[in-house]
């Protein structure tokens, strides 16, 4: 049974992998881009504006989460008008995107009890 557990949690972590971007304001269209491939579409995608996260300037943060395959076609597909998070950088906006999807939740459990 343990077996089956430990399968059960690297499957789960292996969906959950997720890549972060920085795109600038004046290339937020490759984000439209990006989301026409057809196997980046399948994966869940977010997107926020800097201000939203509490950070300066007029950049659009992408979080991907989903296939290892999917995050590296997204990498290239962004190429040079995007730049990959890593570290803490990445896991501090992450939080920041939890946080937001997390109380959306709360305030719809709250709405319909």
């Amino acid at each position: 049974m343990a077996r089956a557990t430990i399968l059960i949690y690297l499957f789960i972590f292996q969906i959950m992998a997720y890549e972060i971007f920085e795109i600038k304001k004046e290339d937020e269209s490759i984000i439209e881009e990006v989301k026409k491939d057809d196997l980046v579409m399948r994966q869940s995608i977010w997107t926020r504006d800097a201000k939203s996260l509490g950070k300066e300037g007029n950049s659009i943060f992408l979080k991907i989460e989903g296939s290892e395959e999917a995050l590296k076609k997204a990498e290239q597909l962004l190429g040079e008008k995007a730049r990959k998070l890593e570290g803490e950088e990445k896991e501090e906006i992450n939080k920041k995107f939890v946080g937001d999807e997390e109380a959306a939740s709360e305030g719809m459990g709250f709405i319909f009890g």
